[in-house]
């Protein structure tokens, strides 16, 4: 049984708040309630050790000290070592409570972070393409592909938003035409399967241009997502163009898939750095077709709005939120809180 205590849990201020993925990490600060949150400069994952250090060049650069600390990591929060899907950290509480002296830590799935800001975001910051409006309490998905492919959803009840974290991003991928299957062939598989975050995320832009190119008998001759979707905005590379043109459908197919499983008449949400640079893309209409593609249901899809989230710091914002006021959201912290005794 869940306790309130669980749900509504009140951090000492100042707060620091983090939202920390696979490549990069965002920290800021809170002092209070009311003041703005102090931002601080984006960190590479890869040049640092661990995430202690991390933290602690953060903190050099203040005269802040926070009591607390709001984490989101990119990947299952269980134990009190929690390692992050697709980067070398490893998140250990209580050592990092002894190593900055920080009382009270709650570390929270990333894509939890980025579901709280979607509430928390105001219109000016969602792109929406296509659909209906949106229910103001009904269920929402929240994805995003980036050095993987997050996945989250939120779902009202009780006058409160409870985020529910998950590997959505693992779900099977397969084609469904003669041509994806042609291509399907040549995409690097995982332990014999292909998984959505094999595709869609920024390595697997990069599978799924070489199996494009060489489902056609060529040669790969760009090898970064940032080379083969400028290409594919530029239309200067065929096997780009396709590429892009096939993960769109893929992310709408993926998308489409999760909105029926949450029934989110609250909307889809796409989150992180990759869609906002291929905005265009997802905007041509090949995302929203392949959303509403879902037989017998296509009349139901046609009515979910799909937003792209263009805040650049969201997880933050979310985390921010939540900080804040703990009791719009009905976040389990059970096993999830470590506190000094």
């Amino acid at each position: 049984m869940v306790s309130v205590s669980d749900l509504n849990a009140v951090l000492e201020f100042p707060i620091l708040i983090g939202d920390i993925g696979g490549t990069n990490a965002r920290f800021a600060i809170i002092v209070d309630a009311f003041a703005d949150t102090r931002e601080f400069p984006v960190i590479q994952t890869a040049d640092f050790a661990t995430i202690d250090e991390a933290i602690q060049s953060v903190l050099d650069q203040t005269n802040l000290i926070p009591r607390s600390a709001l984490l989101a990591v990119a990947g299952p929060v269980e134990g009190d070592e929690i390692d992050m899907t697709n980067s070398n950290w490893v998140v250990r509480p209580r050592e990092m409570m002894d190593a900055l002296n920080i009382s009270d830590i709650i570390v929270l799935n990333d894509f939890e972070a980025q579901a709280l800001a979607v509430v928390a975001l105001g219109e000016e910051h969602l792109e929406k393409i296509g659909g209906g409006v949106a229910s103001t309490v009904g269920s929402r998905v929240v994805l995003g592909p980036g050095t993987g492919l997050g996945v989250s959803g939120l779902i009202h009840a009780r006058r409160t938003w409870v985020p529910v974290p998950g590997e959505g991003g693992h779900v099977d991928l397969g084609p469904r035409n003669d041509r994806e299957i042609a291509i399907f062939r040549h995409v690097e598989k995982i332990e014999g399967r292909i998984s959505a975050e094999q595709i869609l995320c920024g390595r697997g832009i990069v599978n799924l241009y070489r199996a494009v190119v060489t489902a056609d008998g060529g040669t790969p001759v760009l090898s970064s997502p940032e080379d083969i979707t400028s290409a594919a905005l530029a239309r200067s590379d065929a096997a780009a163009v396709e590429t892009l043109d096939l993960f769109v459908t893929l992310l709408g197919r993926v998308a489409g898939d999760l909105a029926l499983i949450f029934m989110s008449h609250g909307g889809v949400y796409l989150a992180g750095g990759i869609v906002k640079k291929i905005l265009p893309a997802l905007t041509s209409g090949r995302l929203r077709a392949a959303f509403e593609d879902k037989a017998p249901h296509g009349h139901l899809m046609s009515e979910i709005p799909i937003y792209v989230i263009t805040h650049p710091l969201a997880a933050l914002a979310g985390l921010a939120a939540y900080a804040r006021t703990p009791a719009r959201f009905g976040v389990k912290t059970s096993g999830r809180r470590w506190r000094s005794s």
